[in-house]
C-alpha cells in the first residue's frame, strides 16, 4: 500500500488527508490478476501511516468477509423483498442473532450450519434447550 499527500491538494472532497493505493496480484486456477485499488481519508498522516492504513483496509475487508457476505449470499439479504415497517431490521437482526450463535459455537460454515439445521430441527431445538418443541 501507499499513501500520498501529493494527491490531496488535486480532489474536491472536504477533510481529505490522504490518498491510498492498494494493489494485489493474485492466482487463481492458474490465472494471475492484478487489482489496483483506491481510498481516501480524513486521517492524517501522523495519526496513521501506511502501514496502519493498510491494517485498516484489511480489518475492513474482514468484516465484510465475515459478516456483509455472509447477510447477503448465505442468508439471501438483498434478495429479500420485505420492505416496510419494522420487518427489515427485524429480519436484520435474526440474521444477526443466527449468525452469532452460530460462531459463538464455533462454526464456521454458516451455510453448512443452516442446511443441517433446517432438514432436522428438532436437533436445533435441543440445542437451543427446548427439546420437545
Amino acid at each position: 500500500m501507499t499513501s500520498s499527500i501529493s494527491l490531496t491538494g488535486h480532489l474536491d472532497w472536504p477533510g481529505v488527508q490522504q490518498v491510498c493505493r492498494l494493489q494485489r496480484t493474485t492466482t487463481r486456477k492458474g490465472q494471475t490478476t492484478t487489482e489496483t485499488q483506491y481510498a481516501i481519508t480524513s486521517v492524517s498522516r501522523d495519526r496513521a501511516d501506511a502501514s496502519q492504513l493498510l491494517r485498516w483496509w484489511r480489518g475492513h475487508w474482514g468484516i465484510e468477509n465475515k459478516v456483509h457476505w455472509v447477510r447477503d449470499e448465505v442468508f439471501g439479504e438483498d434478495r429479500c423483498r420485505v420492505r416496510s415497517g419494522a420487518a427489515p431490521q427485524i429480519l436484520a437482526s435474526v440474521r444477526n442473532l443466527v449468525m452469532n450463535w452460530f460462531r459463538s459455537r464455533n462454526i464456521d460454515t454458516i451455510a453448512h450450519a443452516l442446511r443441517e439445521n433446517a432438514w432436522n430441527p428438532q436437533r436445533l431445538f435441543t440445542q437451543l434447550g427446548k427439546p420437545n418443541l
